[in-house]
């Protein structure tokens, strides 16, 4: 059973989330505070957080980013803020999913069961490679891990099965598009935004020089290709 961690200081919310993720067979544990959360961590192992993006005291993104210094965990952020500009500051602050509210408590059970998937499942459990190295670069699927020459890099559920993606296909050029159905496994609906930051932070943990990439290329107007560099 998955083990999902809420972090949220709306006791209604909370109690309609807990309830309807309970039935879809997960195990939850609530935190109103991000202190409580670290504290939860300590003591039990999560597959996932939920996390709310609190508008009354603007700390849900401050609270996010302080969140990814501690765990690489997938992350579903719900916020009120519906614009473009908001959707991305969420995902550069490391969220792997961002749902507008209001929204369905089935709807965020949906979406915690693909990131889930994503992130145990690769491949839909089947891993075409265990491990691959290109260059400098090399990810084991087994244990989910990158290196850069020798490096240990860390790497979101996300970023990972997007590199992943694009070094089992070396020279291939992906559309953003293509990228999110494959990796998102959901209709490309804002592909460009989110394809673009998460490959933005990819290069900033694998490239010596982010700005001009070794490894990861954008093929202008087409996509972007894995080159060995």
């Amino acid at each position: 059973m998955y083990r999902i961690l809420i972090c949220d200081d709306a006791a209604e919310t909370v109690g309609t989330l807990r309830k309807t993720l309970t039935e879809e067979g997960f195990a939850v544990d609530t935190a109103s505070s991000l202190q409580q959360a670290l504290e939860l961590m300590e003591q039990k192992s999560f597959q996932l957080i939920i996390l709310n993006d609190a508008e009354q005291d603007a700390n849900g993104i401050n609270t996010l980013e302080a969140l990814r210094k501690r765990s690489d965990l997938p992350v579903i952020l719900l916020s009120e803020k519906s614009s473009e500009e908001d959707v991305i500051r969420g995902l550069n602050a490391g969220a792997d999913d961002y749902i507008t509210k209001p929204c369905g408590p089935l709807l965020v059970a949906a979406r915690a069961r693909a990131q889930l998937r994503r992130c145990l499942q690769p491949g839909g459990g089947k891993l075409e490679r265990s491990q691959i190295r290109i260059g400098g670069v090399s990810i084991d699927d087994v244990a989910r891990t990158v290196s850069v020459d020798g490096q240990t890099v860390s790497l979101t559920p996300l970023e990972y099965d997007i590199l992943r993606l694009l070094m089992l296909n070396p020279g291939t050029i992906y559309s953003s598009k293509e990228i999110y159905r494959m990796v998102w496994k959901e209709r490309p609906m804002g592909a460009e935004n989110a394809v673009a930051v998460h490959i933005r932070h990819i290069r900033e943990k694998i490239e010596k020089d982010p700005a001009d990439p070794k490894y990861l290329k954008v093929a202008w107007g087409k996509g972007y290709q894995f080159q060995p560099g």
